[in-house]
């Protein structure tokens, strides 16, 4: 028989790859360990995609700044900040970052999709995946595809990022077997800065990230059938102890992540309010 194709997520992927034992907590353990407290940052990310999201669902003639602050609110998730205080600033700058990124969007180009489901088999992988956004652009021999992945957190992106992502390159693969049309350039628009990071990959750049996806999913296999085997799921499923643990939600269940350094679930945000409270 042959083998089962595995099914998977660009999250599904990149947790075991960051670590393998995150990974085990997130799929394999039932019940579920208990996670850590809501993260303000995920509050914000999530406020500013659903936010573009609903920003694009408006009527062309409706897209204008001025219908940013009801979008905003309207989907805007408030767990993890310190107090009214933050969570008050913290929506400020949202608004700013949305304002200004919707000034270099015309509104009359409708993207291809937005939060847009792609999904594509290969022989080890059936993988699906959310879009931010797919965007239809001319190219010298005619219509390609192009991702867009928003992005709220961590400065300082640049083109090995957008190289280097493999939820891209696997949203790339798959749109272009859906649409049946060229996907090669991946973007990261970083709100906070206004600034993109792009990558033009090659058929064989692609062909990499899809190789380097099966490999991590033969991992993942062999870990899960040992640990049907009788395995130590421990031994199967090791940490990889670094500055991640801090942002796990497993830490506290985790030997490993509970010698990391304890962050408030505020702290990334924090960080971001702060710069500008000096500049002020």
């Amino acid at each position: 028989m042959p083998e089962r194709l595995f099914v998977c997520t660009p999250s599904k992927l990149g947790s075991y790859e960051d670590c393998p034992r995150r990974y085990r907590y997130s799929y394999v353990d039932r019940p579920t360990p208990p996670k850590g407290p809501p993260w303000a940052h995920n509050s914000l990310g999530a406020s500013v995609h659903t936010a573009l999201r609903n920003w694009f669902a408006l009527p062309a003639e409706r897209r204008l700044p001025e219908a940013l602050p009801t979008l905003l609110k309207g989907t805007w998730v408030r767990e993890g900040y310190r107090d009214e205080a933050q969570e008050r600033a913290a929506y400020r700058r949202a608004l700013e970052w949305l304002e200004s990124y919707v000034e270099t969007l015309d509104p009359a180009v409708e993207p291809l999709g937005v939060e847009r489901v792609v999904a594509v088999k290969t022989s080890v992988l059936a993988f699906n995946g959310r879009a931010d956004r797919i965007d239809s652009r001319s190219g010298p021999d005619g219509p390609e595809l192009a991702i867009v992945d928003y992005k709220t957190g961590r400065t300082g992106l640049d083109s090995d990022d957008a190289r280097g992502s493999q939820a891209l390159a696997l949203y790339a693969f798959a749109a272009e077997r859906v649409f049946r049309r060229p996907c090669r350039r991946v973007e990261l628009h970083h709100l906070p800065s206004g600034t993109v990071a792009a990558h033009e990959h090659t058929p064989e750049s692609l062909a990499r990230q899809v190789s380097r996806a099966e490999d991590t999913a033969r991992d993942i296999v062999a870990a899960e059938r040992a640990v049907a085997e009788g395995g130590d799921p421990d031994e199967a499923f090791p940490t990889t102890p670094g500055p991640i643990c801090t942002w796990c939600d497993f830490r506290r269940s985790c030997p490993a992540g509970a010698e990391a350094p304890t962050k408030d679930p505020w702290a990334a945000v924090d960080r971001v309010l702060t710069p500008a409270a000096g500049d002020a």
